[in-house]
């Protein structure tokens, strides 16, 4: 039998570990664990800061918006067409316009945010979704879009050979398709917006900046889930 003292001497430093621990794995779940270049491993990370988008470029006409431009609510996503944690959310995303998009209560914009390190196929991809707005507008940008998120199995795995083939699957011309996307005219744009994601605070993909009727923006981090989505939202909309 342990006399008091030895319980004394041993209850000290195992408080002390269990104290340790318990506050280790509070910064780590409030953190969130990250898988490498910053993407949220887990989908469960959330952070909001105005100060984070504070940089960002305004919505303007040259943006690809899906629902109403005028919506009470707009989401910009910054995205990598090659992320995992991308295609994941996307369905999310999806959602949320149909839930709150349909009758003009928010709006998503689309921005490229291409990790050449992580993923060197997504530019071109980004390019080959603007050579899809070239043609067919809009409309076909996020019909392309979709499509590819849909096929592609994510971290640089998706052929080159698919992108004219999914073209043609929403429609468009495949020669023409292909002009566009060897001719690289669309480089500067997707520079162009990975800079603005830099500029915003984008750390990982996917990284959204949501906008609210008053113009004050957040940052929210990772792969959320549509609840997380829909509190924000219906806080906002409140």
């Amino acid at each position: 039998m342990e006399s008091d003292q030895t319980k004394s001497t041993l209850t000290i430093p195992l408080s002390i570990v269990v104290a340790g621990l318990l506050i280790a794995g509070a910064i780590f779940f409030s953190r969130g664990a990250r898988a490498p270049e910053g993407r949220v491993a887990d989908g469960r990370e959330k952070q909001s800061s105005p100060a984070v988008a504070a940089e960002m470029r305004a919505v303007d006409a040259l943006d690809h918006i899906r629902g109403n431009p005028n919506a009470k609510v707009i989401i910009v996503e910054y995205s990598d067409l090659e992320c995992p944690f991308c295609k994941s959310f996307h369905p999310t995303m999806k959602r949320v316009m149909e839930e709150y998009g349909k009758d003009g209560r928010v709006a998503w914009v689309y921005r490229h945010f291409p990790i050449m390190q992580r993923h060197p196929k997504a530019p071109k991809e980004a390019e080959a979704t603007e050579c899809a707005a070239e043609l067919g507008g809009n409309t076909k940008f996020w019909e392309y879009t979709d499509r590819l998120f849909e096929v592609t199995p994510s971290n640089n795995g998706l052929d080159p050979s698919e992108l004219p083939r999914i073209a043609e699957y929403v429609g468009l011309k495949r020669e023409a398709f292909e002009e566009c996307l060897s001719s690289g005219r669309h480089t500067n744009r997707v520079q162009r917006d990975y800079e603005d994601g830099i500029a915003a605070g984008t750390d990982g993909t996917p990284f959204s900046v949501v906008i609210g009727p008053d113009g004050k923006k957040s940052a929210v981090r990772g792969a959320q889930p549509y609840a997380i989505l829909q509190g924000i939202i219906d806080g906002l909309l409140r």
